[in-house]
């Protein structure tokens, strides 16, 4: 089984903020899969599903997120789920506005939600769904901008990359990290070539 983490925080004030694209990609995967309405267990929203013919757990934590890390390692254990089959979906900063980047491991580069879960898991050897929102306007507080919603033209963006994120995860379960990336890390390098 895979364990899918989409990053955000609970509740309706967050919904369209940026810190929650990482939800919004869990609730498209759920709705692809027609999985079942989510169970609150674990101090998460939890689906059992199928994507791309494998057994996957999708996983919304609801503790906010500085704490996210409590619900995956609980739901890890209790699903017997290593760190090296599990996928975290996650807004990024130092990726551009509409552009995805896979990677494996590493440190948190800041998220809050990602040193949660190193803290908590105690391992960073986990794939990584980056999706970018920009750096903020200079004048912006970073926790400020990425606790506000997206901006008109960064929300034209939003369905196609919410879309494409959702295919990069399908994609690392189905066929592993490295197919994907160098299907969607590549796809967007040649766009920007093409475009310069």
């Amino acid at each position: 089984m895979w364990l899918v983490v989409g990053l955000g925080n609970p509740g309706s004030r967050y919904a369209r903020n940026r810190h929650n694209a990482g939800f919004m990609v869990v609730d498209e995967l759920r709705r692809r899969a027609g999985a079942p309405a989510p169970r609150l267990k674990l101090g998460a929203e939890l689906s059992e599903a199928t994507l791309a013919g494998k057994p996957v757990l999708l996983c919304k934590p609801m503790e906010f997120m500085n704490c996210s890390g409590l619900a995956v390692q609980r739901a890890a254990a209790f699903w017997k789920i290593p760190p090296e089959r599990a996928v975290v979906v996650h807004d990024e900063m130092d990726v551009p506005c509409g552009r995805l980047k896979l990677s494996f491991g590493g440190g948190s580069g800041g998220h809050n939600g990602l040193q949660s879960i190193i803290e908590e898991w105690g391992s960073q050897d986990f794939s990584r769904v980056r999706i970018g929102i920009g750096r903020p306007p200079v004048q912006w507080d970073a926790a400020d901008y990425v606790l506000a919603d997206f901006a008109e033209d960064q929300r034209r963006l939003l369905p196609d990359l919410i879309a494409e994120a959702a295919d990069a995860t399908e994609t690392i379960v189905k066929s592993g990290l490295q197919v994907a990336m160098n299907t969607f890390n590549k796809r967007k390098k040649n766009e920007s070539e093409a475009g310069a």
